[in-house]
């Protein structure tokens, strides 16, 4: 392979990851803990995009146990998203890039 055909591959690369970026905005995934009592969603660019509470959970004035149940589901949605984008660049790449070298 000559380097105009690596820059080529590199160019189609850069695009291809601009397009996954692009689309991951509009995936979503969702984590649910407490039994559902708190919900969170957060898109591919791990964003939050919201958080369902639980009028029980709210009404009930248990205040850390909320916390920690919205730092829980939070925290999992991000998961879920770095999930998400890791798998679509691998994807993108065929496992090119290094492990890791996305979130």
């Amino acid at each position: 392979m000559n380097i105009q055909d690596m820059i080529k591959q590199a160019g189609q690369l850069r695009e291809r990851m601009a397009k996954i970026q692009e689309d991951l905005g509009g995936m979503s995934v969702e984590a649910s803990v407490g039994g559902g009592m708190v919900t969170v969603v957060a898109n591919g660019k791990m964003e939050i995009m919201s958080i369902r509470i639980d009028p029980e959970i709210a009404n009930g004035g248990d205040i850390p146990l909320l916390q920690d149940l919205v730092r829980g589901a939070v925290n999992e949605a991000l998961s879920r998203s770095r999930a998400l984008v890791a798998g679509e660049m691998a994807k993108a790449t065929g496992g090119i890039l290094p492990p890791g070298m996305f979130p």
